[in-house]
């Protein structure tokens, strides 16, 4: 069976923004006077939206009211400088043509804000995607359905023929509780086991590995 739709995550899956979202999380934390964190960090941080970003980035004990000024300030300024150091990873431009090419639908769905992800989509893929979805209200982020139950629905396709492909933990958790079968890439912002951890099943290492199994033919159980 081929899959009528592919669903990708954008950090650490198609695009490699860890840079950005380090620069941006440590310009928030020297405006309120508070420490800075490492790149190493800020990866552990990243994949459940900008709030548990912010939340994490703070000094343990920084009360909810000031997490919050911090986040609200943080927002605009990583949008505005969302593009200055994220680029494609290799290979994925080239997927993403293949993909499109032989009559996929694609879509892009992040836990970033959607102003963000739209931007990006924009900026970086431009006539390949069909979709790119990033938290807004009312709809929850991952790994809550929410997200992938409104791509499902506009792009007119069956969760049983799409596939959902991310790097993380929470991506793998995503793909299970909207019943969508699931591919974990290991170029991303998380390790081989800690997707096995998570419950990963199927692990490709490059973008030419992943789109030679999806337009193979195969299918995994959701």
């Amino acid at each position: 069976m081929r899959f009528d739709a592919i669903l990708l995550d954008m950090d650490g899956t198609v695009l490699n923004s860890l840079e950005d979202l380090t620069d941006a999380t440590n310009a928030s934390l020297r405006h309120f006077g508070m420490p800075e964190r490492t790149i190493g960090e800020v990866r552990r941080f990243v994949g459940n939206g900008a709030e548990r970003l912010i939340t994490l980035a703070v000094p343990e004990g920084t009360g909810a009211e000031t997490t919050a000024a911090v986040l609200a300030w943080y927002k605009p300024y990583y949008d505005a400088h969302c593009r200055v150091k994220t680029r494609p990873y290799d290979g994925i431009l080239a997927l993403l043509e293949r993909l499109r090419g032989a009559g996929e639908k694609l879509a892009v769905i992040s836990n970033k804000p959607d102003e963000a992800v739209k931007i990006l989509a924009r900026e970086h893929f431009a006539g390949l995607l069909d979709l790119a979805v990033g938290e807004k209200p009312p709809l929850r982020r991952k790994p809550w359905p929410d997200m992938i139950d409104e791509a499902v629905r506009l792009l007119g396709v069956s969760r049983e023929r799409c596939l959902y492909v991310g790097d993380s933990d929470v991506d793998v958790m995503t793909a299970r509780n909207a019943r969508l079968a699931c591919a974990s890439v290991c170029w991303g912002f998380r390790s081989r086991e800690e997707l096995q951890n998570a419950g990963a099943t199927h692990f490709f290492d490059t973008p030419e590995q992943l789109g030679d199994w999806i337009l193979g033919g195969h299918s995994i159980a959701s």
